[in-house]
């Protein structure tokens, strides 16, 4: 309803894990960085030689699930993966869900009912077989404190399958901090004895809950100041006391309410009203915001009536016949939607989307020989999405003599998220087993699939597929600011540094400065700014301002640069 009113394309506060939204704070990189050391051999490959148990936790909201798909799109092929999302199962229920999700076949004897001992017995079979080809396993349970006692000593028992050389199963563990208590019983010291890595999913900071909402904001397709006034930024913080999941609800419902009441800009009103609706008086109240309790007293469900009456009039305003007013538009009829978690809100009828067509996924290995062995034909193909009149033999140099401010520039360790977020075309180097690398440019990038531009046009493949050849090594187009110099350090000044400082100060929603006030210097407060940035981001925090920073921060604003698209396209073309 508020999408066209704040220029957005989608929803940026859907609850929903969508890993396009990952925002990599601190904690989440650290956690991340825990569940890949966790099941990681000595030569980079998943499955660890120490076995075990890998435990993350946090609290409701803070992004375990969506960690956890990060984390799923990171493991290398010849790794299989069992994920159990709900553990209310007994021990047997739990062993044939294992086997299912590997998808061992079971050879029960004379017809009999299977039992543990099948089960087990069919999984050791698989694993032994497993290792013998070079390939590994994961076992990932979710929601991980609904396990009974007697299911968590099974899963202790499966650590037992092993050769002389190495564990054959690797476990992880991811739930609430309730699972950390229960680990602590007597009865399963064992199994606490097993685990050897734990990490706990802390809440965001303030700043990290600003660069949260302006990450998400960018990536639903704001461009400009934020709709959010600091100091509501402030509030939304403290109100959620930095849980994404309640970011992601206030922040959608303060966007509704300054929509129905006609702003361009959320306040510190518009958040409490909002928390009292999300969150109730009473739930507003233990969390500790008199504040916004107080807001509900006075009236706080104005809110909803106001989005009410906003959605009638955006109504009546779609309908009207050319020339006919408002006013003299017929009632259209409301209908109710279904009652949702929180409180009930009117809304009218819309005309049904027709969903898209699902994309031709094609194989990946037949796509294989048409991809250049040269990086300067991939260079070529990249300028065409600037545009840019490459020249063959050295795009890079032809690039910098049409814009002396367009630069090459590669890097070697990026992730898939890194790649949603900085959200540009660029060349992806493919590693071929026993061959010379290949290079392929990324020009889209869905939840699961990726379109490659090349010679014979747009191609769709699946990330998992993507995931096989791909190492982290990316390649694109970037525009340098007047004056940069990549050895700035502490002190440096000059055009570059002001833009920087004049680009962080919009992404916090401050107005800008005088221009006689603009820092003009790299100082320990700037460089402590382009850390939190970095941070928040997913980046090294040096607080160096080198080009994925200026890259990253781009997008953040929205500045016009190409960009890779989202939807997923109908096949080839």
């Amino acid at each position: 309803m508020y999408s066209q009113h704040f220029g957005l394309t989608q929803d940026p506060f859907s609850i929903a894990p969508d890993p396009r939204y990952l925002f990599m704070s601190e904690r989440h990189r650290e956690a991340l960085a825990h569940l890949l050391f966790g099941v990681a051999a000595p030569d980079g490959r998943a499955g660890g030689t120490g076995g075990g148990f890998v435990l993350l936790t946090g609290d409701i909201g803070t992004g375990k699930t969506t960690i956890c798909r990060c984390f799923l799109e990171q493991i290398p092929s010849g790794c299989h993966v069992a994920y159990i999302f709900n553990p209310k199962l007994t021990v047997t229920e739990l062993l044939q869900s294992i086997c299912e999700e590997f998808h061992i076949p079971l050879i029960p004897a004379a017809a009999q009912t299977p039992t543990v001992k099948t089960y087990i017995d069919a999984l050791n079979a698989f694993l032994l077989q497993s290792h013998a080809a070079g390939e590994s396993c994961v076992l990932i349970i979710d929601e991980a404190q609904n396990l009974q006692s007697d299911v968590l000593e099974q899963l202790r028992l499966l650590t037992n399958l092993e050769t002389n050389a190495r564990k054959l199963l690797q476990i992880v563990l991811i739930g609430q901090p309730e699972l950390r208590v229960m680990l602590e019983r007597p009865e399963l010291e064992q199994l606490a004895q097993r685990v050897i890595a734990r990490f706990h999913l802390d809440a965001l900071t303030e700043t990290e809950s600003a660069h949260y909402i302006a990450h998400r904001l960018a990536v639903a397709g704001h461009t400009g100041p934020s709709p959010f006034e600091g100091r509501a930024l402030q509030r939304i913080h403290r109100l959620a006391r930095g849980v994404p999941r309640r970011i992601n609800l206030l922040c959608g419902r303060a966007l509704l309410g300054a929509w129905a009441n006609g702003l361009d800009r959320v306040n510190r009103r518009v958040v409490y009203k909002a928390a009292a609706e999300v969150f109730g008086p009473e739930r507003q109240a233990a969390l500790g915001d008199r504040l916004a309790h107080k807001a509900w007293l006075l009236g706080g469900a104005g809110l909803l009536v106001g989005a009410a009456l906003g959605g009638l009039a955006l109504y009546q305003g779609q309908t009207s016949p050319p020339g006919v007013g408002r006013s003299a538009a017929p009632a259209p009829t409301a209908r109710s939607l279904p009652p949702s978690s929180t409180t009930p809100m009117a809304s009218v009828s819309a005309p049904a989307r027709v969903p898209p067509p699902p994309p031709v996924v094609e194989t990946l290995d037949a796509l294989i020989p048409q991809m250049p062995g040269d990086i300067q034909a991939a260079w070529t193909t990249l300028a065409r999405h600037w545009p840019l009149e490459a020249a063959a033999t050295s795009p890079c140099a032809a690039a910098g003599a049409q814009d002396p401010s367009l630069q090459c520039y590669r890097a070697s360790s990026l992730t898939v998220p890194l790649l949603r977020q900085l959200g540009r075309p660029g060349i992806l180097t493919l590693q071929t087993d026993g061959h010379a690398p290949v290079y392929a440019v990324l020009v889209g990038l869905t939840d699961q699939n990726a379109t490659l531009h090349l010679a014979t046009g747009q191609h769709t493949v699946s990330l998992m597929a993507l995931g096989r050849l791909w190492r982290g090594e990316f390649a694109t187009f970037w525009r340098a600011p007047q004056g940069y110099s990549p050895a700035a350090r502490v002190g440096s000044s000059g055009p570059a540094i002001a833009q920087l400082a004049s680009h962080l100060g919009k992404l916090d929603g401050a107005p800008p400065p005088p221009p006689e006030l603009m820092p003009q210097v790299l100082d320990a407060d700037l460089k402590a700014r382009v850390r939190d940035f970095q941070r928040a981001h997913g980046l090294k925090a040096d607080g160096q301002p080198g080009p994925m920073t200026y890259m990253q921060i781009e997008s953040a604003l929205g500045i016009q640069q190409p960009r890779l698209h989202t939807d997923p396209l109908t096949g080839p073309r």
